[in-house]
């Protein structure tokens, strides 16, 4: 059975820092989150040791390495670290009071109100 395409999904840029779905560039011109939209990546490094360059093309980003040629950019990011300068924000679950149980019969006056 043949699963149709849905409008919106078949490209979704995520954030090289935490992995959230980018809406936003940077200086840099490299899709981020709104929380790393001041982040930018220090300089990266081939498997070969070479400097990489940044480049933007149809399908997103990507970095062209001399020796190498073209590097997806996942790739890039797997073998480099990526350091996260924005702290973290924990979310912690908002705490709820214990709840009381209360029994309605038919014979109660407040069941028909």
């Amino acid at each position: 059975m043949r699963i149709p395409k849905q409008y919106g999904y078949s490209h979704v840029d995520r954030c090289p820092f935490c992995s959230m779905q980018a809406t936003t560039k940077n200086n840099q011109g490299i899709p981020v989150c709104s929380k790393h939209k001041n982040a930018s990546l220090q300089d990266m490094r081939c498997l070969c040791g070479e400097l990489l360059e940044l480049k933007e093309g149809k399908f997103g980003i990507y970095f062209r390495c001399e020796r190498c040629g073209n590097v997806n950019a996942k790739r890039v990011f797997e073998t480099n670290n990526i350091k996260n300068d924005v702290e973290d924000i924990s979310r912690e679950a908002p705490k709820t009071s214990k709840r009381a149980e209360i029994t309605t019969t038919s014979d109660d006056p407040l069941y028909f109100d």
